[in-house]
């Protein structure tokens, strides 16, 4: 009992939510991992890596949990600028050799392994940017200095992502944005960059709609152009189509995700009983939510979307509790990446936004992804100890505080009660002094 309290230290709920989702993340991947199964031939493949990956994420999880908050201030002096390194890298090489992955060049591989470079840019920008906001406070918000700096930052990183992961780019620059405004930045200049974004996003979407996209397929940096104008244009192009006329090739993604859900009922068919994984090519990674309901029904969905608010707000709980800004800025814009990017994928599997490639976190088959959520869930933790360390300080100052006061009030009373017993004292020798007398 002794070791898992040294091992499963900060804070339970965390733990908790971490483990739970784990477990899920096992059971709905073996189950949706049907289309590579058929394609290695092997069955135990797919699910025993992902096992290895989930298990390599928790010693993650256990060895950051054990590093001060401190140090995790020195991680962005070195993992951004690799981050940009190895972005311009990708980009570059994708536009050379077009070697790219489901039309994307968003990973590499480095001694066999395969990584997304965009998952090191994400961690590096949200400490960045928790760092220049704790710098930059004073009694009335957040320096200027801190909207510039961190725009330059972001923008960058920006620039690098979108070109291969639009909906990667806007997912962190919405976070950032989020993690501004609670950082007390100006809201004049937040708003007003916002609305001049929207203004100039606008008109260059209206523009780009206009042109064909088969004209910039070539053209450098908007190759994933037509794709987008398919994504968007499907998503608000939606016509009565009869159910004998309904072509389900089409967007078959799409297609089969809301069949998922809709087949599903309350209790849902049961773990491993999905039918609509053999015809999601995404099942284990972009579209696991709607596996996650066909099989666990309605009271599966509602309980993995219950475990994220939770993340979020037993985030926001410990960052309340900390005395300094840093950690409370990290925690806060950890779970909000975290939750933000869970409910962006969850839109998707139930058609509420347009298709993106953007997995569950901690649920979805993947390698980089895992790992760096793992490393967030372990920051987390290392925040909630330096908390429950504040707390045990405070109880003891307070006790000992309470101790000081009684060994005062008796020191008191004790003084008090110094002249009463003198006086009775006195009292009594006089009586004695008087008896003798007498005698």
């Amino acid at each position: 009992m002794d070791l898992l309290k040294n091992i499963f230290k900060g804070d339970k709920v965390i733990w908790i939510i971490f483990l739970c989702l784990c477990l899920i993340s096992i059971i709905e991947v073996f189950s949706a991992a049907s289309t590579l199964t058929y394609k290695s031939g092997d069955h135990w493949g797919p699910i025993t890596q992902h096992s290895i990956i989930l298990m390599v994420g928790a010693v993650v999880v256990v060895f950051l949990h054990n590093v001060p908050y401190k140090w995790f201030q020195v991680f962005p002096v070195f993992l951004y600028p690799v981050s940009l390194v190895l972005l311009a890298f990708v980009t570059l090489m994708g536009i050379i050799t077009g070697d790219r992955v489901n039309g994307a060049a968003r990973w590499m591989t480095f001694m066999g392994l395969q990584f997304q470079p965009s998952e090191l840019a994400k961690m590096a920008v949200i400490i960045a940017v928790s760092f220049i906001l704790s710098k930059k406070q004073d009694e009335y918000g957040a320096n200027p200095k801190a909207f510039k700096y961190i725009m330059i930052l972001t923008g960058l990183v920006f620039i690098l992502i979108a070109p291969e992961n639009l909906s990667t780019a806007m997912l962190l620059f919405g976070v950032v944005c989020m993690m501004m405004f609670i950082g007390r930045v100006s809201a004049k200049k937040l708003f007003g960059m916002l609305g001049l974004l929207a203004l100039v996003g606008g008109v260059a979407v209206g523009i780009l709609m206009a042109i064909p996209a088969k004209t910039l397929h070539n053209t450098p940096g908007l190759h994933r152009f037509e794709t987008w104008q398919n994504r968007v244009s499907g998503f608000f192009d939606k016509e009565e189509v009869p159910a004998a006329k309904f072509d389900i090739d089409k967007d078959a993604q799409i297609a089969h995700a809301r069949i998922a859900i809709a087949t599903s009922h309350v209790v849902g068919k049961g773990p491993g009983n999905s039918i609509q994984r053999d015809f999601l090519s995404q099942a284990f990674s972009d579209f696991i939510f709607a596996i996650v309901v066909e099989e666990m029904g309605l009271i599966g969905g509602i309980f993995v979307v219950f475990l994220y608010l939770w993340l979020l707000m037993r985030a926001g709980r410990i960052a309340q509790k900390c005395e300094r800004t840093f950690p409370a800025f990290l925690v806060m814009g950890i779970a909000l990446l975290l939750v933000s990017q869970a409910i962006l994928n969850m839109m998707v599997a139930v058609g509420l936004f347009p298709v993106t490639g953007q997995p569950l976190p901690l649920v979805s088959k993947g390698g980089t992804s895992t790992l760096i959520n793992c490393a967030y869930i372990g920051m987390i933790l290392s925040v909630s100890r330096y908390t429950a360390h504040l707390e045990e300080q405070k109880e003891h100052d307070a006790q000992l505080q309470l101790q000081i006061e009684t060994n005062a009030a008796d020191s008191e009373a004790q003084a008090a009660a110094e002249p009463t017993a003198q006086i009775l004292n006195s009292d009594a020798k006089f009586e004695d002094e008087n008896d003798i007398n007498k005698g």
